[in-house]
């Protein structure tokens, strides 16, 4: 990992340890009237802004486990002393970083007692006056208790609705006998580089505080996740900002404070935000189910570079190559094959691998897609219809002994293929007669018997020896039974609307 990576990854999740509660002032006060305040030339005055937002944004306290007592029984004694250790030696670091003494209490501190809780704070939004609250998934998405500090000084325990941790987003709940002041998101599409934007959160836990800059640039990718698409602003930004939002001039949310990059652990300037227009879809899956399901097309990507656009004979580096397809998912039903690039989905063009990924995964599950792909020199039409992401594929693999993939002591593959079963969206997407029955080749290593007799991903193996096979399992089983033989075993093929013979042999152990 490089340095430049360490520090913002180190930085990333921004609440603070509390360890000595006399440093929270009280976080809010309700706004009195706010007198028009002079201005100065020159100077953007933020007053009537921060007094219309403010009482809308709270101060989150979380406490968790630091040795979770459920967790370690069900480890061994040598594995609980190791990731103690890691602990301790992390939150040290972590602690020299950002000058803070490890105090009893805080995780990798000396233990003052057989059970510890630890303690951290962030900050939140009201988004309904009923008590939804946003903040980050790092602040409270694996808390143990959260309480939330309004701005009228009440204290109200709020519940965990829901969870993304790839989005690093969370949804609260809190019950109040009057409606509470709600904020609402913006369109985050319209930021421009340069535009005025406010801050306002609980850096170090000294409570509400409001900090303003400008947007300094959109779109970063600070390799923190798969979403990556952050709004960098120079509002100071600082430990205990995580979930905070970051307003436009009209006092719409158009961020979630969530990182900073910074050296020191301060703020030099470089906070990033979840843009409104990525979040705000993810909170309202989290307010219906509780969870996010997002879409899922079933393939490994990777960037392009010049040399592998030249050899694909691509004129420039935009799109996404397919380095691996999984077995029984939407892409490989379409035909999308190992070796394409996928160029555009629905029309809209896919530049880089982070632009698919955005794509698909905002994609209903059942939803039909066009995709184009770069095969062979031309480009070739094919549809998915995308998967849920909870959706898992089953596959066997044929190896020596039959076992399963989730098996860990199956022994490595003898013939080199795996398989998997046929399912509906595979019969269309490969245009199969229900006729046609067998064992889909999910994969073939290269090197192997399979790959040397000329194998292919996508043909349908449908009998070995002298019996037929309509499954993984079955057609596992008696290449199993073949190896012992120990000679080779023939198998019938199906490819394209044919079949064949092949004799194949096992690879020698």
């Amino acid at each position: 990992m490089t340095k430049t990576k360490s520090r913002i990854l180190a930085a990333l999740a921004l609440t603070t340890a509390l360890t000595a509660p006399a440093l929270i002032a009280p976080l809010f006060t309700a706004p009195a009237a706010v007198a028009a305040a002079p201005t100065v030339s020159g100077v953007q005055d933020f007053s009537d802004l921060a007094a219309k937002v403010t009482p809308a944004v709270v101060n989150v306290q979380v406490t968790m486990k630091v040795n979770g007592d459920d967790e370690d029984t069900q480890m061994s004694s040598k594995e609980r002393g190791e990731q103690n250790k890691q602990m301790e030696e992390f939150m040290q670091k972590f602690a020299e970083r950002f000058g803070m003494p490890m105090q009893p209490g805080q995780p990798g501190a000396k233990p003052s007692r057989p059970s510890q809780k630890g303690q951290a704070v962030g900050t939140g939004f009201i988004v309904d006056e009923k008590g939804w609250i946003v903040t980050n998934f790092h602040v409270a998405g694996k808390a143990d208790s959260i309480t939330v500090s309004l701005a009228d000084g009440r204290k109200l325990p709020a519940k965990l609705v829901g969870g993304d941790e790839k989005t690093d987003l969370a949804l609260l709940k809190v019950e109040s006998d009057k409606p509470l002041p709600a904020v609402s998101f913006g369109d985050a599409s319209k930021v421009r580089v340069g535009q005025a934007v406010m801050a306002v959160g609980n850096p170090f836990g000294l409570g509400g505080t409001v900090t303003t800059g400008i947007v300094s640039a959109r779109g970063r990718d600070i390799q923190s996740g798969p979403f990556d698409d952050y709004i960098q602003t120079d509002a100071a930004i600082n430990r205990g900002n995580s979930g905070g939002p970051l307003f436009d001039m009209d006092g719409k949310v158009i961020g979630i404070n969530t990182a900073i990059f910074s050296p020191s652990g301060g703020s030099v300037g470089l906070g990033f935000a979840i843009p409104s227009s990525l979040a705000e879809p993810v909170i309202a899956q989290l307010k219906a189910n509780g969870k996010v399901e997002r879409g899922l097309l079933g393939v490994q990507i990777q960037p392009l570079n010049e040399e592998l656009a030249k050899s694909l004979s691509l004129k420039d580096e935009k799109g996404a190559l397919v380095s691996q397809v999984t077995p029984d998912s939407a892409a490989m039903a379409a035909g999308i094959q190992s070796g394409d690039v996928i160029m555009s989905v629905d029309g809209k063009n896919v530049d880089t691998i982070k632009d698919l990924t955005r794509m698909i995964s905002s994609m209903k599950p059942g939803t039909s897609v066009k995709m184009t792909v770069w095969r062979d020199g031309k480009d070739v039409t094919v549809t998915a219809k995308i998967r849920g992401d909870k959706e898992e594929a089953q596959v066997i693999k044929a190896s020596a002994d039959g076992t399963d993939k989730a098996d860990k002591k199956a022994e490595p593959l003898s013939y080199g293929v795996s398989l998997a079963p046929i399912s509906k969206e595979m019969r269309q997407g490969m245009k199969l007669d229900d006729a046609v029955k067998g064992a889909a080749i999910a994969s073939v290593e290269p090197g192997s018997p399979a790959d040397e007799i000329g194998l292919k991903r996508g043909d349908i193996l449908q009998q070995v020896g002298r019996d037929a096979v309509d499954s993984p399992q079955a057609a596992a089983e008696k290449l199993k039974e073949a190896k012992k033989a120990g000679k080779p075993v023939l198998m019938k093929v199906y490819r394209e609307g044919m079949t064949r013979f092949v004799a194949i042999s096992p690879r020698a152990a």
